[in-house]
């Protein structure tokens, strides 16, 4: 069986920077062990698999070692893809998914996610564990649907951030998907880092779905509905944001980098 595949660099404008995705195109769901082996196999922190029917459009991402249920950056190279090569994608694209339904809007300065809102509860206590790992005890700490969000007081502490990598197994122990860090930026309304060893992703280059986390934290600590964030990995990416109350617009550009088929 030939299966189309797709790597895009998203959440930028230029190739060799922002997240790398692979988005493999399906005309039936394939087997979750053979979906599981393909992502292993690309060794990219996301695998998008869309399952287009001309009844259905689903999606579903899976790292190098386990599947998840919401990412954004995949999702937002999967819709770079159709819009670019499907000819009836329109300009409006809904995805089915583990976290609802998704949907893309293609605008003429950006791609835009539709996604729902994350809900964060304060942590009372910050594991000794997070602190050891990060190298530095956050200011706040908060737990949202999958991850931890840690805030540190300035760009230059995130910029700074030298996880201790022996520790990083500690944080893979921790009952979420990865920690957010997260400042007030110089340049943008805020910036952050990613860590999710636990889903095999030491740091993640552009992390989406970690902004239906931080938008509604930084939304309601600026006061504002509309704001621009950097994610300073060393590949980098820029992300435009909204706050829609229970749902949070994510808007970014993507770049194609290859176009190829896979035998399995």
């Amino acid at each position: 069986m030939w299966l189309e595949i797709y790597q895009v660099d998203a959440f930028t404008d230029r190739l060799f920077a922002g997240n790398p995705a692979a988005v493999v195109l399906c005309e039936n769901e394939l087997s979750e062990k053979l979906m599981q082996s393909i992502a292993a196999e690309n060794n990219l922190a996301e695998t998008a698999f869309v399952i287009k029917t001309p009844d259905r459009l689903a999606i579903r991402w899976f790292t190098p070692t386990v599947e998840v249920d919401l990412c954004g950056h995949a999702t937002l190279a999967a819709a770079h893809v159709l819009f670019e090569y499907q000819e009836d994608a329109g300009s409006l694209l809904s995805f089915e998914s583990r976290s609802g339904t998704l949907r893309v809007r293609k605008t003429d300065d950006a791609l835009w996610l539709d996604f729902p809102t994350d809900r964060l509860v304060r942590e009372g206590t910050i594991p000794e564990e997070l602190i050891k790992g990060l190298g530095i005890e956050p200011r706040e700490l908060y737990r949202g649907r999958d991850d931890y969000l840690a805030i540190l007081d300035s760009e230059e502490y995130i910029r700074d951030l030298s996880p201790d990598l022996a520790a990083l197994d500690a944080l893979a122990r921790l009952p979420v998907r990865g920690v957010i860090v997260s400042a007030p930026g110089n340049e943008v309304d805020f910036i952050s880092r990613f860590f999710a060893p636990q889903c095999g992703i030491p740091e993640d280059p552009v992390t989406g779905s970690a902004h239906t986390t931080l938008i509604p934290y930084w939304s309601n600590r600026l006061g504002k509905k509309e704001m621009k964030a950097r994610q300073l990995s060393t590949r980098g990416g820029t992300l435009l944001c909204e706050d829609h109350g229970d749902r949070v617009m994510i808007g970014g550009r993507a770049v194609m980098y290859l176009r190829g088929e896979i035998y399995v």
